[in-house]
C-alpha cells in the first residue's frame, strides 16, 4: 500500500468516525428519566399566590410558563388525553369530561385499538423500559394505553386516603427508577368542586399537594438519579367558582413547569405559545423519539440547554 492510499483510507476513515460520533451526539437523550407530575384542576392563576414552596424551587430552578392553554372543552378526560396523545379532540376523540373511549372515531389506532401515546413512543422505541402510570381519579387509565404499561397503580379513594399515591410513587421510583412514569392526583380539582375554585380551601389543598411534589422530590434524590431526570408539573385545566369546562382564562389557562438535566434554569416563556398536546411532544423530544404525523404538539425546545 503506497503512501496516498493510506492517507485516503485515513481521511475516509476519520470522516466516517467524525459523522458517527455527529449522528449519536444528536441523538443522545436529554434525561435518562422523566417524572411527570400532574394535579387535576390546577389553574395557573392561583400559583403566584399559593404556598407551594417545593413547586416554586422547581421553577426557579428550571423554565415555566402559566400560560399553557387547555383544549376545549376544558375538562378533564379531553385535556390529559391531549396531554399524552399530542393531538387534540378532533383527532384523538375523546370530547367529554369522562370519555372512556372516543366519541369520534380516532384518526389513528395503535395497536392496542387506542390513538398513539407517548408511553407508546417510547416503549416501540425502547421494549425493555420501565414505564409507569400512578393516578387518583380512574378516568385516567382509559388515556394512557395501559396494555404496554409495566406498572400502572389507582389509588381507589383518595380523600380517605391522600397520602397514598405519593407513598407508592416514592417505594416505585426508588425501586425501579423508571424511565417515564406519570403520577396524577384529582385535587385541587375536588377540592374546586366541592368547596370553589381560588378559596381558601382550594390554596390549603394546593400547600397540601406541594409536600407530596416534595415527597417524590426526595424519593427521586434517594433513589441516586437526581442528576438525570427531569421533572414535568403541570394540570389538565383550571377552573372557576365550583366548576370548569368553559372559555375563561381561570379556566384554560395552567402552569407547565419543567426542571431538571439540560433544562435552562430561571426561564419564564409566558410570550411562547403552548398548548395541552404539546406536552406529550415535550416529553418525546427529551427521549429523541420520532413524533408520529397525526400529533399536532411541537416541543418546547427553547426549554433545552
Amino acid at each position: 500500500m503506497n503512501r496516498q492510499t493510506l492517507l485516503t483510507l485515513l481521511t475516509t476513515f476519520a470522516l466516517l468516525f467524525s459523522l458517527s460520533f455527529s449522528c449519536n451526539a444528536k441523538g443522545k437523550d436529554k434525561a435518562k428519566h422523566v417524572v411527570f407530575i400532574g394535579l387535576d384542576g390546577w389553574g395557573a392563576y392561583s400559583l403566584p399566590k399559593a404556598d407551594m414552596p417545593n413547586v416554586k424551587k422547581l421553577m426557579e430552578d428550571g423554565a415555566y410558563t402559566l400560560k399553557k392553554r387547555s383544549a376545549l372543552p376544558s375538562s378533564s378526560a379531553i385535556n390529559w388525553a391531549s396531554m399524552f396523545m399530542g393531538a387534540g379532540p378532533e383527532l384523538h376523540g375523546y370530547t367529554e369530561w369522562g370519555s372512556k373511549t372516543p366519541e369520534l372515531p380516532s384518526r389513528v389506532l395503535n395497536k392496542n385499538g387506542i390513538f398513539p401515546t407517548v408511553f407508546q413512543l417510547l416503549r416501540d422505541a425502547r421494549p425493555e423500559a420501565e414505564i409507569g402510570c400512578l393516578y387518583e381519579w380512574e378516568g385516567i387509565k382509559y388515556l394512557v394505553d395501559t396494555l404496554l404499561m409495566s406498572y400502572h397503580y389507582h389509588v381507589a379513594d383518595c380523600n380517605k386516603a391522600p397520602k397514598e399515591l405519593g407513598n407508592v410513587a416514592s417505594s416505585y421510583i426508588k425501586e425501579k427508577h423508571p424511565a417515564l412514569v406519570a403520577i396524577c392526583y384529582d385535587s385541587p380539582d375536588h377540592t374546586g368542586h366541592t368547596e370553589g375554585h381560588d378559596t381558601p380551601a382550594y390554596y390549603e389543598k394546593l400547600k397540601e399537594l406541594d409536600t407530596y411534589v416534595g415527597q417524590i422530590v426526595q424519593a427521586v434524590k434517594d433513589a441516586g438519579i437526581l442528576d438525570d431526570i427531569i421533572f414535568i408539573l403541570t394540570s389538565d385545566h383550571g377552573g372557576i367558582n365550583k366548576g370548569h369546562g368553559g372559555k375563561t382564562m381561570q379556566e384554560m389557562e395552567t402552569a407547565f413547569i419543567i426542571s431538571g438535566k439540560n433544562i435552562k434554569k430561571g426561564l419564564r416563556f409566558d410570550d411562547m405559545s403552548m398548548m395541552q398536546y404539546d406536552v406529550a411532544s415535550t416529553i418525546t423530544s427529551i427521549f429523541n423519539l420520532e413524533q408520529p404525523q397525526v400529533w399536532i404538539g411541537r416541543p418546547m425546545k427553547m426549554v433545552f440547554k
